[in-house]
């Protein structure tokens, strides 16, 4: 499926700041399940200097630093994808020893998905309420993670907060409800309760970026032996196909941010987004 996209935010400031550098995370992803076709970004003002990076996270990252005062800051972003994963399964299963939960990984990949796991960390409250779906699902992966996607998308309401950082996944559990980013937060700790590694993505979903009032959307991924990263939307209560545009991700939410930075000045900050999407065939 052909994905074009334009997403503008403007940073309006009622009096003069000066712009700290700032990290913008807007360049969607290439790989298996995505080709990026084309992009231009523009940012206004004029950076006094600006290099593109790989972040720490592997997501491609534009750091962007400004001289003189300013009492605005725009990023324009517009880009095509082509997605690629019609068949969100489309990989080879292990045997069913090595998906029973919680979730062994072998040795060496173990080491390389630990910051994505953390099961000890993982609240109280949110283990036993996957350790109730670990049971539901015969204490195996895929079914868990189908499960655990359907009963978010069905139990849940599904709320839009176009600012602030995704809630802490036991007060999202609390309240029975939250957005696209809360849900997914929620979903990965879930994940890392029962040993799956997991990460937060941000990006574009169809329906998010047609709605009347548009907006990025947010899901997670986990890593399947066999199927590496697949991503989970709880939002949509699906596997994640073409209709997704990844953009970050991230084992912390703050790290898939599209935009974050600082400035100095006593303002007040009003923000303004508009997204608009296209599909193609």
């Amino acid at each position: 499926m052909r994905i074009a996209v334009t997403h503008s935010t403007l940073y309006r400031y009622d009096r003069p700041v000066h712009l700290g550098p700032h990290t913008i995370r807007l360049y969607p992803r290439q790989d298996g399940a995505q080709r990026l076709r084309q992009q231009q970004l523009s940012i206004a003002p004029t950076p006094a200097g600006q290099a593109q990076q790989l972040d720490a996270e592997g997501n491609v990252a534009l750091e962007a630093w400004f001289d003189g005062p300013s009492t605005e800051l725009s990023v324009l972003s517009s880009f095509s994808v082509e997605t690629l994963r019609e068949n969100p399964f489309d990989f080879l299963l292990p045997p069913a020893a090595e998906l029973a939960l919680p979730m062994r990984y072998p040795v060496g990949l173990e080491q390389a998905l630990e910051r994505y796991a953390g099961g000890s960390a993982v609240d109280g409250g949110v283990r036993a309420f996957a350790e109730a779906r670990s049971a539901e699902s015969g204490r195996q992966a895929m079914p868990y993670l189908m499960n655990l996607t359907e009963t978010l998308w069905r139990e849940w309401q599904h709320t839009v907060r176009p600012e602030g950082p995704s809630r802490p996944a036991a007060r999202t559990l609390e309240l029975r409800e939250g957005s696209c980013r809360d849900l997914a937060a929620l979903f990965a700790e879930a994940c890392r309760a029962v040993g799956l590694a997991a990460r937060f993505v941000s990006g574009y979903e169809r329906a998010a970026a047609v709605a009347e009032h548009a907006y990025m959307h947010a899901w997670a991924e986990v890593y399947i032996p066999g199927g590496g990263w697949r991503g989970y939307d709880p939002s949509r209560g699906v596997a994640v196909s073409t209709e997704h545009v990844a953009v970050a991700a991230a084992a912390d939410p703050e790290m898939a941010a599209p935009i974050s930075g600082r400035y100095a000045g006593d303002a007040r900050a009003e923000m303004q987004v508009a997204i608009a999407m296209q599909v193609g065939g």
